[in-house]
């Protein structure tokens, strides 16, 4: 499997979130931290069976501060799976979506004609577009409907 040295089985972990895992060579790309992404797969695994600080712990990785890092659209994809899977607690479903917007409140890396990061990361986000407006409408006054809706304003300003 690419991605992962061993399968790995979790009961609250999907199977469409495994398949995303694997379907990365996180060996292959360089982290923002200088090393290689495959260290991210254990906090990803992390992420997806529901903890809160997993989601915050890809800060320095994925992205820092104002720049996204190149495991920035693989780690998206992983996070976009785990939103259509549907997170159930409320804590998981507000750190996932900060780091979306965390994501998002990037700069644009690419141009009119290349996607570069931010283009590929945004096109994962996007996919997640229905249920991430139902979601800060839903919850008006929560803090995951505040996050949903401040990542739904960034793509509306993209399209």
């Amino acid at each position: 499997m690419r991605g992962m040295d061993k399968p790995r089985s979790s009961p609250l972990v999907p199977d469409a979130v495994v398949a995303e895992i694997a379907r990365h060579d996180w060996e292959s790309v360089e982290c923002g931290c200088g090393r290689s992404a495959g260290h991210l797969v254990d906090t990803l695994w992390a992420a997806a069976e529901g903890h809160p600080a997993a989601f915050r712990a890809l800060e320095g990785h994925a992205f820092a501060s104002a720049k996204l890092a190149p495991p920035a659209p693989a780690v998206c994809g992983v996070l976009m799976a785990v939103w259509t899977a549907g997170p159930p607690r409320q804590a998981t479903r507000e750190a996932l979506l900060w780091t979306l917007l965390a994501l998002l409140g990037t700069e644009d890396d690419g141009t009119s004609h290349e996607a570069g990061l931010y283009g590929q990361t945004t096109a994962f986000i996007r996919t997640g577009l229905p249920r991430l407006r139902l979601e800060a409408a839903a919850g008006r006054g929560s803090v995951a409907a505040a996050y949903a809706e401040g990542v739904v304003e960034i793509l509306d300003l993209g399209a």
